[in-house]
Formats: structure tokens, sequence, C-alpha cells
């Protein structure tokens, strides 16, 4: 009898007609994601789960599920998986790093130039014939943006994606780049040509643009809150790929309508889906997306083809490509036997 897999939403269909060659796979179809009762009920009888970050993967549901071994992850973040209880029970964890980097520095990169050259409001300014209004085709103060040549691009936290933006500031805007992390990175800064800053406040002070590139820890948690936020310079914006959470929602409104910073371009939110009144929608200066940073066909394809590959692996005995909890190797072999 093969293992029973839940997956909490669509996939590809080539991606779910493999895993039903080791797997009796049920896949939830519904566009939103399921209700977590209706997830605890499916993970009482899963020995394997293929979860979004929207699906909470509590200790509640893992200590309740006895056949669970392995929760496949798509998605490079984890932090809904309470992944301490998930090895102390022998549990696997696996996510979806690596494959997303190049997808997600793009849309870094897209809000960027979105803010900065004010596409939304000049886009707006047309299609509600202001422009037209002005009854002059062009005007030396119209629409002023920021060159981004010679700015200084502030990365926090230069990991794969960190350093993909990082490498496009320098070699496609001829910016200067520097960045902030807990771990310096020497040979990364001779290869790029970025420097580093020892502490946070002395980036937000220095940088024109702040791009996140953090996962979302007890310690990066509102990591950029009213404290940090008054520290940036008035001209500069925030760039937020990373995670809601690692950004104070409200210190963020209050910096952008007291004018602490000149903009915001944001991805990913505390809360979401936020609703059409939120106050960040109130705001021209910033540029706001659904949390679309790996939203490419190539992305997303990429992010599927793991999550097979680390069941695939799992149920034939070896240790998943993308192991995220690697003490657990400690607790129970891999594999369903």
């Amino acid at each position: 009898m093969k293992p029973k897999l839940y997956i909490t939403r669509e996939l590809f269909d080539d991606i779910v007609a493999k895993l039903s060659e080791y797997y009796e796979v049920e896949v939830w179809d519904k566009y939103h994601h399921p209700p977590h009762d209706v997830l605890l009920s499916k993970a009482r009888e899963a020995d394997a789960l293929v979860t979004l970050l929207t699906d909470r993967v509590d200790c509640n549901l893992l200590q309740n599920s006895p056949k669970l071994r392995i929760v496949a992850q798509y998605a490079v973040g984890f932090d809904n998986v309470d992944i301490e209880c998930a090895t102390r029970l022998g549990i696997y964890v696996t996510n979806t790093p690596d494959v997303i980097s190049d997808t997600v520095a793009e849309l870094t990169w897209a809000l960027i130039l979105a803010v900065t050259k004010r596409i939304l409001e000049s886009d707006a300014f047309v299609r509600r014939g202001e422009w037209r209004g002005t009854g002059t085709p062009w005007h030396p103060k119209m629409m002023l943006g920021a060159e981004l040549k010679g700015k200084v691009l502030g990365i926090i936290g230069l990991g794969r994606i960190g350093t993909r933006v990082a490498k496009i500031g320098v070699l496609g805007f001829g910016m200067k780049v520097v960045y902030y992390d807990i771990v310096r990175y020497k040979e990364k800064e001779g290869i790029l040509g970025v420097e580093y800053r020892s502490s946070l406040e002395d980036l937000l002070r220095e940088a024109d643009i702040v791009s996140l590139h953090v996962p979302l820890t007890p310690q990066t948690k509102h990591m950029i809150n009213e404290n940090t936020l008054r520290l940036m310079k008035k001209t500069a914006i925030l760039v937020n790929t990373a995670r809601g959470a690692v950004v104070d929602t409200n210190a963020l409104v209050k910096a952008l309508r007291e004018g602490w910073i000149a903009g915001a371009g944001i991805d990913v939110f505390e809360g979401e889906p936020i609703p059409a009144d939120h106050p960040l929608t109130q705001f021209k200066n910033v540029v706001l997306a659904p949390h679309v940073g790996s939203a490419t066909f190539e992305g997303r394809y990429r992010m599927a083809q793991v999550v097979l590959e680390n069941l695939v692996a799992f149920y034939e005995g070896r240790r998943p490509p993308t192991l995220v909890n690697e003490d657990v190797l400690k607790v129970r072999p891999p594999g369903f036997k």
C-alpha cells in the first residue's frame, strides 16, 4: 500500500502525476488554503504533507498525526512549521531554497524601479486624464523620480537572494552596495564589490535604498521598527520581499505619513491578504504587490520539482536534498519502513 500524501494546494499536473507513482495523493483543490480544522483532519491520516506558508503546522498538529513522517514545504521560508517539535517527533521537514533566487531578486528590482521612477503614479496620471488636463506634454518638474547610479543600496541579509540583488545593483546600475548580516562574507565582498557594515544602524543611516532579505526569526521580527526607520534618510526607500513581520507595519505607516522616508515597495505583509482600505494603500509613494516574489512559471515549477525530489528521496530511504532539520536524522532514518 502506498503512503498517503496530502497536498494543501494545487500543483502542476505532471508533478502530481509523478508523485502518484510513489504516494496515494489527495490535493486540496480550492483557491484558498484549507481551514486549519481540515488540515488537522487530513494530517491525522497522512504519511506525508506538502504545505505552504499559509498552513499552520504547529506542535498540536504534529503530535496528533501519528503516521506523519515528512512535511515538504512548498516555500523557502518555514516559520509556519514547528521545527523543534517536528524534530523531536522524528518528522522530516524540507523546503525549496535556491530555485527562486533570481525570481525574487527580479521582483525586488521591479519594486525598486517602480518606486524610484514613480511608475504607478505616472500610469495613474495618464489613465485618469491628469496628464491631458495639464495641457502640456512635458514639464521640467513633472513626475520627478530618483536616479540610481551612484546611490547607496543597503542589503540586509546577503544570502542567495540578497547576493543576486547586490550584483544587479553594482553591475546593472553602478550603485555602491553595502550589506549587513550576522555573518560577514569576505569572499563575496571581493567578488561582488560590496562593503560590509557591522551594524544595522550604520547601514540604515547610509543607504538610499534598503532591501530586506532575511528569514523570519525571533531575532528578525520587527527588525524594521520605529527606532530603525527613524535612522533612515528622508530621501530613502524601503523594499521588503522577505517576510512581512520583519517590518513593524504600524511603524512603517507612521514613517510614511510623517515623511521619515521617501517611499516603500512591499511584497509581503504581517497579515495576508491585506484589505483594500489598509493604511498602506493610501500612499502614492508606496508600491504594493500580493506576495508574488516567486510568481513566475519557471520559479514556481522549480519549487514543485524540489518538493518532488524531497518526497521521492524520502520514500526511497534517502536523505531529502533540502532537509531543514538535520538533527532529525539522529531520531529516525528517512523512509516509511
